[in-house]
């Protein structure tokens, strides 16, 4: 039987066969193939993981079908896109709040004393993380040509399209501001900072920025870009002008990687060694802030316009996010309930659609616990 560790524990991957037989494989399987059917992915990877056991795993499909075909597998690497903004940039945040060196509540510029004007120095950490700020959702992508550099200058130069904590509008530029502070407080920039104190930890060896061989080799495809098919590059078109690393995407990563991740969140709920954040600042990070007509987490999402991927049987405990490319994570802590949906939905054509897929597995999942 394979193994694996997760916060320095072994645990099987394979659950008692009893717990096996009652989960509803077949319901998951159905809803993914008739996703296939109708060509709205070329493949994907679906992982449950309950009470630090994983109860279901499978890979459907291809990771890429043009220039060659290629079979997804369960040790795929995939671009997680904007899970980036929980997993590596907001988890980087809040460990610094943990150790005193960020405010919640201070003002961003009081770390990046260049971002201010218009407005912009009355915006505080917390709204960049909730999406509050009155940021733009994108800047230009001409802004970026010139590298990180004179892209953080054009960014301080943005004027606010509404007060900060007015309005909710969900902002890549606020986690590229949030990328930055990071480097700024730590003095590490985001991919070192994450590797060290979030990845090494949780012994997740295969996720990081910037993927190097071999596991370029067993990436996921997603676009075409100047003749030539993205195959563990970033697909995002600024995170891919900032060298690869950026606060709203970037990350590639592995399922089992993920499950570890998601099981360090889980448990940090008690205090103990290996885990990445105290109890009480998971507590504030997870719990649920109120955005217009919508909840949302610190990097997290709750129940928004924007969490049609979540599981609708799960938990107001529940806290999970999306991604571009065709990715989520969902982990209700109250069912002690992990779903991960990882797929490339943006290749061939970038016209896919996973969202209501990825929700009706966490559903599946969230209702197999309850009966």
């Amino acid at each position: 039987m394979n193994r694996f560790c997760l916060s320095g524990l072994l645990v099987l991957l394979l659950v008692p066969n009893s717990l096996l037989a009652q989960f509803p494989s077949e319901s998951i399987e159905k809803e993914v193939q008739a996703a296939l059917d109708a060509g709205q992915m070329p493949g994907c990877v679906v992982v449950v993981a309950h009470q630090g056991k994983i109860v279901y795993e499978h890979a459907f499909g291809d990771r890429r079908i043009k220039p060659t075909q290629e079979a997804m597998t369960l040790d795929t690497v995939f671009d997680l896109a904007s899970l980036t903004k929980p997993i590596a940039t907001a988890t980087s945040v809040m460990q610094l709040v943990e150790a005193g060196k960020v405010d919640l509540d201070a003002p961003v510029s009081q770390y990046l004393p260049k971002f201010q004007g218009g407005g912009k120095e009355n915006i505080t950490v917390r709204q960049l993380l909730i999406h509050t700020s009155g940021l733009t959702p994108d800047n230009a992508l001409s802004d970026y040509d010139e590298g990180w550099d004179a892209a953080y200058e054009k960014i301080c130069g943005l004027k606010l399209l509404s007060p900060p904590g007015e309005k909710f509008r969900y902002s890549d530029v606020g986690f590229i501001v949030l990328g930055e502070l990071v480097h700024k407080v730590s003095g590490q920039r985001l991919d070192q900072y994450a590797k060290e104190h979030i990845f090494q930890p949780l012994k997740m060896t295969e996720t990081g920025f910037n993927p190097l061989e071999p596991l370029r080799e067993r990436a996921v495809t997603t676009t075409l870009v100047d003749g030539q098919w993205l195959k563990g590059k970033v697909h995002d078109p600024r995170a891919s002008r900032c060298d690869g690393v950026a606060g709203h995407a970037g990350l590639f990563s592995t399922p089992h990687d993920m499950i570890r991740y998601a099981q360090g969140m889980l448990d940090a709920r008690n205090e103990g060694p290996n885990h990445i954040l105290k109890p009480e600042t998971l507590q504030t990070m997870t719990s649920a802030y109120e955005v217009g007509s919508g909840l949302r987490g610190l990097g997290w999402d709750k129940q928004s316009g924007y969490s049609s991927n979540r599981g609708k049987t799960m938990t107001p405990s529940a806290y999970g996010h999306g991604g571009f490319t065709g990715t989520s994570l969902w982990i209700d802590p109250d069912q002690d309930l992990v779903v991960l949906f990882l797929s490339n939905r943006v290749h061939l054509d970038g016209k896919g659609s996973v969202n209501s897929l990825a929700g009706k597995i966490g559903t599946i999942a969230s209702d197999a616990l309850r009966e």
